[in-house]
């Protein structure tokens, strides 16, 4: 039996992009397969999407309230933005529909975050300073989360 030849695969078809910078930011594993599931979908023209709670949650193996904890934590942090959306009905009735998700260009989110590890270095380095300086007092403990 003669075997098929595999086709390459097709980097633009194939894959979808993850900023590098994401492994960067802090974030847990739930945050992070969230927010690649949402690259995953996201139209690369309007950097929208809108899957479900259920749907992102059926992908990335977590229920609908983890999913939902996520991104409200991913929102919170600036890396997307929601929107409600409703959907009509055949006989007229509205309901909710599911959450237009925008993700946000992810520079200002790096920037703030280098910006306060930078300020907690400077503190941390003040800190050790003042304990050097007076060896006589109690010393000020620091300590990092």
């Amino acid at each position: 039996m003669r075997r098929k030849k595999t086709q390459p695969r097709d980097p633009i078809r194939d894959y979808f992009p993850l900023p590098n910078e994401i492994f960067s930011l802090g974030l847990s594993t739930g945050e992070i397969a969230v927010y690649a599931y949402l690259m995953y979908c996201e139209d690369r023209k309007t950097f929208q999407c809108h899957p479900s709670y259920s749907t992102i949650g059926k992908a990335t193996g977590m229920t609908s309230k983890t999913v939902a904890k996520y991104v409200k934590s991913l929102q919170k942090r600036g890396l997307i933005d929601t929107e409600p959306t409703t959907v009509t009905l055949k006989d007229g009735r509205k309901h909710n529909g599911n959450l237009l998700y925008t993700i946000l260009p992810i520079q200002p989110v790096v920037d703030r975050v280098f910006r306060n590890q930078l300020a907690l270095a400077q503190y941390e380095a003040a800190v050790q300073k003042y304990n050097r300086e007076h060896p006589d007092s109690k010393p000020i403990e620091f300590t990092r989360k």
